[in-house]
């Protein structure tokens, strides 16, 4: 058990430290995609001059919020599950059952990790948004299409951090299963709409 334990200190103390921060940017893009959306009604409904940015600078907003987001979410559970046939287990069967499914899960977040990466790198950072300019030339410099890797990389990023909190999650599981789960740090005070 103590071997167990001090695999699992470094992903605590990482996710512990990381998440909070995830959270923090992702509530910075929720905020930033009610902006982006409250132009595209002004100037579409006011103005009746539709811009062609805010959509897409939304969905970029979107797709990192849900990167940052969910890995905080997942860690708590609070995902949508379905969990009456492990409720209607015994104890001991329950949490083989539950290792088992976050072990599968763990396989298919190292595909998506590989995925990640494959969309991230290479030539992917070739394309370019079609409306979203970074604007360097307000102070001196050039301005720029934003690359469409920086949309992808979100994806990477919150697939990495549900892996870290999956291994997470795995090792607290085999230390419930041995006997140790009394004495683990609770996982965090975020409540995700009830989540147990």
């Amino acid at each position: 058990m103590g071997l167990l334990r001090g695999l699992l200190a470094p992903f605590q103390i990482f996710n512990d430290l990381v998440l909070p921060i995830g959270r923090g940017i992702a509530v910075a893009c929720i905020a930033l995609m009610v902006v982006c959306i409250l132009v595209q009604v002004f100037f579409r409904y006011v103005l009746n001059n539709a811009q062609p940015w805010p959509d897409e600078a939304a969905r970029f907003l979107m797709l990192w919020m849900t990167g940052l987001m969910a890995p905080s979410a997942y860690r708590v559970g609070g995902f949508v599950a379905i969990d009456m046939f492990e409720r209607a287990l015994p104890r001991a069967l329950a949490a083989l059952v539950s290792l088992f499914l976050l072990s599968v899960s763990l396989l298919v977040l190292l595909m998506a990790v590989k995925l990640g990466m494959d969309h991230s790198g290479g030539m992917s950072w070739n394309f370019k948004s079609a409306t979203l300019w970074v604007p360097l030339d307000w102070v001196g410099g050039k301005s720029f299409k934003l690359a469409l890797a920086w949309m992808y990389m979100s994806l990477l990023v919150g697939f990495i951090l549900l892996t870290i909190v999956n291994i997470e999650l795995i090792l607290r599981s085999l230390i419930t299963l041995t006997g140790g789960g009394g004495t683990l740090k609770p996982l965090s005070d975020i409540d995700f709409a009830g989540a147990e």
